[in-house]
């Protein structure tokens, strides 16, 4: 048996139940071993349903919150999909595990080294660079879908811009300490959105985030 199984196995029903239906999503979070991207000393604490530290002041997210985000981007195989804030690489392995192909952009440049370390580790479909995600990373747009892991002030039109036509964008975007979370797809040069409550994330810092 892989280590943790049980308690993987009860992290995806307990996903379940709280209203996750993709069982791609399901699938992958699943196969994406949580206690690789946690720090040591809170290995143990891997399958609970709850953001955890990982150094610079930044969390690893709650896996209801990395199954709800995916779940709403609705991927498909070979997908291309930018993330803002790779953090400790946890999501964009999650979306990697679902076929997609992952550009990831962390401005704490050893969480990003770190998470490259895990990624290659793996064999991972992840391709991840140091340096601010809120102008996005235009050489490899457009992309399927962009997923924002940490709270802004509003959508930054770089990412919109860097969206195909009918591309999907998840964001939580509010003021520092309460943000909602904007699903948008892109029509024209504008999203046409819906929103969801309850997520809590870091701000996201950046030349179109926070100072």
């Amino acid at each position: 048996m892989a280590r943790f199984d049980d308690e993987r196995k009860e992290l995806i029903d307990l996903l379940r139940s709280k209203g996750i239906t993709d069982e791609a999503v399901l699938t992958a979070m699943y196969k994406v071993e949580r206690h690789l991207f946690v720090e040591p000393m809170y290995v143990n604490r891997a399958y609970e349903d709850n953001a955890l530290p990982i150094g610079s002041q930044q969390t690893i997210s709650q896996p209801y919150t990395v199954a709800f985000m995916t779940q709403a981007l609705r991927l498909q195989k070979d997908m291309k999909v930018l993330e803002i804030g790779t953090g400790s690489g946890y999501q964009a392995a999650v979306i990697a595990m679902l076929g997609c192909r992952v550009f990831t952009i962390e401005r704490h440049i050893s969480l990003a080294n770190n998470a490259r370390r895990i990624f290659d580790a793996l064999n991972l479909r992840i391709a991840a660079k140091g340096g601010d995600g809120t102008v996005g990373w235009s050489e490899h747009a457009p992309y399927d879908a962009v997923i924002v892991t940490a709270g802004a002030p509003h959508v930054p039109d770089a990412l919109v811009q860097q969206l195909k036509e009918g591309g999907r964008i998840a964001i939580p975007v509010g003021d520092r300490e309460s943000q909602q979370l904007v699903i948008g797809t892109r029509k024209g040069n504008g999203l046409v959105t819906e929103i969801a409550d309850g997520f809590k994330f870091v701000p996201l810092i950046g030349k179109n985030g926070w100072n």
